[in-house]
């Protein structure tokens, strides 16, 4: 009688091949369902990406998200690295998730401190506070005491370098040097946003997906693709915020907001670095003019003008933004 194989019998490759391709089997079926999940996410709750995309770029930049409460706020920042202390300070309707990227460059060397100022991001907002230019450098000061930062590196972008401005010129026994980037504060020759701004248009508050790329297309050079979803989810976002927004955008429309650094710059007494895309559609590059013209009393002035990216250089640039900030801080 003929014997009828078995599967053991009829399979004569070796043990080996055979584990192996019921391990690719098994890596398959798990790559299926990551995908599927990953899918499932993507369409039902995108929001969950931008912050797992966020954990991913933290880790990659050694960096670890920390909370603190310090004066009317509940904090959270990132925080990482040894050495010489920088402390990063984003601009209007960011987050401390925009310096990612960048800081890849600096933890090696630099101890780097990044908050949600607060009211943005995930620290805590009160209603009807005042977010205005001087109510937030105040409140960094219990910030910078609550962790601890003695001496350091202040860098600002956009609103964030006109309250970083203002905190140097109040407390320049903190700040040891200071980096303002794409500033908001310094009179600058005027251009179509702030054309726009005067005419009563906030182009920080979105309704849809085309408000969004709109003003994408104004920051960047070369607007980064975001996925349909993932726009959904920023906008979401901005939706949330949108009383918070328009209120704090109208307060530094105010001529003392929006020119905070103007008055200040000629008393500032610590090395100062002006850092600005040439085709910034924002804050004209204008502005650096006036901020040389101004440090009167600094001992350092640098400029720095680059080319290829717009109002967003820790973004579009990222590495030389942090060879920048590095030549500046060993320096100095």
């Amino acid at each position: 009688m003929a014997k009828i194989p078995t599967q053991a019998s009829s399979d004569r490759r070796p043990l080996w091949q055979r584990l192996l391709l019921r391990r690719l089997k098994f890596l398959i079926v798990v790559a299926l369902v990551l995908g599927i999940g990953a899918g499932l996410v993507y369409i039902f709750a995108p929001s969950l990406l931008l912050k797992a995309d966020a954990a991913r770029l933290a880790m990659s930049s050694h960096v670890e998200k920390k909370s603190i409460v310090a004066g009317d706020t509940t904090w959270s920042y990132y925080e990482g690295g040894n050495g010489p202390t920088i402390v990063l300070l984003h601009g209007f309707a960011a987050n401390k998730e925009t310096w990612l990227e960048m800081v890849k460059g600096l933890t090696d060397h630099f101890h780097v401190i990044i908050p949600d100022l607060p009211g943005w991001g995930e620290s805590s907002r009160n209603e009807n506070g005042d977010y205005g230019i001087p109510a937030q450098a105040a409140r960094l000061e219990t910030f910078a005491a609550a962790v601890g930062a003695q001496r350091f590196l202040l860098v600002g972008q956009s609103m964030g370098g006109a309250i970083a401005g203002v905190y140097a010129d109040q407390h320049p026994e903190r700040v040891a040097s200071l980096v303002l980037m794409s500033s908001l504060g310094l009179t600058f020759k005027e251009n179509d946003f702030a054309r726009e701004v005067k005419a009563g248009k906030d182009p920080f508050i979105y309704h849809d997906r085309a408000d969004l790329e709109a003003m994408l297309a104004r920051i960047f050079l070369k607007p980064p693709h975001i996925p349909g979803r993932l726009e959904d989810a920023l906008l979401a976002r901005n939706q949330k915020d949108h009383a918070f927004i328009e209120r704090t955008f109208n307060q530094l429309k105010e001529p003392s907001q929006a020119f905070a650094l103007d008055p200040v710059i000629g008393k500032l007494s610590m090395p100062v670095l002006g850092v600005w895309c040439r085709e910034d559609k924002i804050i004209d590059v204008s502005a650096l003019d006036t901020l040389r013209g101004g440090l009167k009393n600094s001992p350092s002035i640098g400029a720095t003008v680059l080319n290829g990216c717009n109002h967003m250089p820790m973004l579009e640039k990222p590495d030389e933004i942090a060879r920048i900030i590095t030549g500046f801080a060993l320096a100095h």
